[in-house]
């Protein structure tokens, strides 16, 4: 007999599901009663009526007909739910099995022993009979089915159960893999596509009306159960981007949800697991996907095999990414830079590393992709040196081989560096402007950095004089032109002539002028040389001056000037008359055309 709370929990269910009390029991003149501990609550069953049906409780009661068998039940796996649908079969009445509720009450009549063997017609046959039946052919069933015995994966496994819902799901995902997701490169089809193809293409339009696509998703499943059903599939050769798609899917809820499912253990074991069963193939899932989840590897502290799988992955196709999807956080109080650029240099190296397709097209929006990377990280005021150079040559080493790639990005990025750590010395800065090559500067870039005061004075020089040389390249096409026709246009050729040697007399005088530009940096040099010798040869290591220095300059007083060894780079002739360095651009003798 159930006592006063199962009598008034059998009520609220009775009124729930629509059956009348009176009709589910009648009361017993028995009074030999069964109590079990179920979910915090006290339970009363017949103990009479259940041995009839069975085995376990018979035996039990006949070594112990006086004692208490509740202490002797306590590992019983069943709830509320389940023991009612016991304690109704066992007075006769009509049971009401589910799928929610299939796998316990199969494993609690496996328990008791109430089989066949025991009594004809007992639940256990009737429960599997409802499970071969109503469980297995339906791929919702199943996984709800495998759902619910998550809490007793031990008896369900032992019973059977556990396997035939994986054979079921894995048989079924075989003859349609759309149940287990669309692929990454499934496009919808247009109408038309729609009307003239019999093919099966779902699409947000054909689902509104296709019932039979809603299916139940796998990623409801904890991960003791999913994990072996995708691996098992994956040996199956299922489509692996359907594979990769469910994967996917169970990453967005467990990992990826706003709502704090489980705790960081669990989410890192998840993630481990996950890993693992993500294809190696390229293509198969989405860098932005492979991204998200390197950052909450290096969140949750994964295994360092765990990330190194996620980025070999990534590296080989890097040329998918963005430059949004390269810009993770570092963690961790030590770290000093904005950016985890490590964990980005060794995802470049696998992707050189794995590249081998004839197409320089990925190499191309690799390079394009290390500028922006590039760009983004110089405005950290953190970002050391050695890093920003080591990136920059990166970069400079993947435009090597793309003809048509301009270094306008690494100048773009070297100018917002120096910007923001305008604590550089002039040997810094130099340093840091060695991996610039002004003649592969386009004209714009040339003309700003000839006027960006941020730079060293010698390599404003060298962008000054190859932007005049691109001034001079771009008028020789027109010269060649205009000298193309016959004696009519003469006239023309003569105003080309003249307005050419306009110009060189404008660069001639530029250069002079950006000659004694430098030439007033160095009297100033000087000028401070001589202060700092005579105030006795005190050194200001701040200002990047000591005595040790004045020596050293003293002793190479002899040798060309600043001015001087830059012009010898750039071809230019010198001469000293009065102490001054002119760039000799010979005067062309004005020579019109007869």
């Amino acid at each position: 007999m159930f006592n006063n709370a199962g009598k008034n929990k059998y009520h609220e269910m009775a009124a729930r599901k629509g059956i009348e009390s009176s009709t589910w029991r009648p009361r017993s003149k028995l009074t030999s009663e069964l109590q079990l501990h179920l979910c915090g609550s006290l339970f009363t069953v017949d103990k009479e009526l259940l041995a009839k049906k069975s085995s376990k409780i018979a035996k039990l009661m006949q070594r112990n007909p006086n004692g208490d068998l509740s202490n002797l039940l306590r590992d019983i796996p069943a709830d509320q739910e389940s023991m009612e649908i016991v304690g109704r079969f066992c007075h006769g009445f009509s049971i009401n099995l589910t799928t929610e509720n299939i796998v316990r009450v199969s494993c609690v009549a496996k328990y008791l022993g109430m089989t066949d063997n025991h009594c004809p017609e007992n639940l256990l046959t009737k429960a599997l009979a409802f499970f071969e039946h109503h469980v297995i052919p339906s791929w919702n069933n199943s996984v709800r089915a495998l759902k619910t015995a998550e809490n007793m994966l031990d008896h369900a496994s032992e019973l059977g159960l556990i396997d035939y819902c994986a054979q079921s799901i894995i048989s079924k995902a075989m003859e349609d893999p759309r149940l287990l997701g669309e692929s990454i490169g499934s496009v919808p089809i247009s109408d038309d596509e729609e009307e003239d193809s019999n093919e099966y293409k779902p699409n947000a339009r054909r689902k509104l009306f296709d019932i039979e696509w809603k299916s139940e998703d796998l990623s409801s499943l904890g991960l003791r159960l999913y994990a072996p059903i995708i691996n098992a599939m994956i040996q199956q050769k299922i489509p692996q981007e359907n594979v990769a798609a469910n994967i996917c899917q169970y990453a967005k809820t467990w990992l990826f949800s706003d709502e704090e499912k489980i705790d960081e253990n669990s989410q890192r074991e998840i993630l481990e697991a996950l890993v693992q069963l993500l294809p190696q193939e390229r293509d198969i899932v989405t860098c932005t996907f492979l991204f998200h989840m390197l950052r909450f590897a290096k969140f949750l502290d994964a295994s360092s095999d765990c990330m190194n799988g996620i980025e070999q992955r990534i590296g080989k196709q890097l040329d998918q990414a963005s430059v949004k999807d390269m810009l993770i956080p570092s963690q961790g109080y030590a770290k000093d830079e904005q950016y985890d650029t490590e964990c980005i240099r060794r995802i470049l190296k696998n992707f050189y590393m794995h590249y081998t397709g004839p197409d320089p097209t990925g190499l191309g929006l690799v390079a394009e992709l290390i500028d922006e990377f590039l760009i983004e990280i110089s405005a950290d005021i953190d970002l050391k040196m050695p890093t920003f150079v080591a990136f920059a040559d990166m970069s400079v080493a993947a435009s090597d081989g793309l003809s048509h790639r301009t270094s306008d990005g690494i100048y773009r990025a070297v100018d917002i560096y120096l910007d923001k750590h305008r604590h550089l010395t002039e040997s810094e800065k130099e340093e840091i402007c060695k991996v610039l090559n002004c003649n592969r500067l386009s004209s714009e870039a040339c003309e700003h950095a000839a006027q960006n005061e941020r730079l060293p004075v010698r390599f404003v020089v060298q962008a000054l004089f190859v932007a005049q040389l691109k001034l001079r390249e771009a008028f020789v096409p027109r010269i060649a032109a205009a000298g193309g026709g016959g004696s009519e246009n003469s006239n023309g050729r003569r105003v080309v002539v003249e307005r050419r040697e306009e110009e060189e007399e404008g660069e001639r005088m530029e250069i002079e002028r950006m000659g004694s530009k430098v030439k007033e940096l160095e009297r100033e040099c000087d000028v401070m040389r001589r202060e700092i010798e005579r105030s006795g040869g005190i050194g200001f290591s701040g200002s990047g001056f000591s005595n040790n220095n004045v020596v050293k300059k003293n002793k190479k007083s002899g040798k060309m000037s600043m001015w001087k060894e830059m012009k010898r780079k750039l071809g230019c002739g010198m001469s000293s008359v009065d102490g001054d360095y002119h760039c000799l651009v010979k005067k062309k003798k004005k020579v019109h055309p007869r």
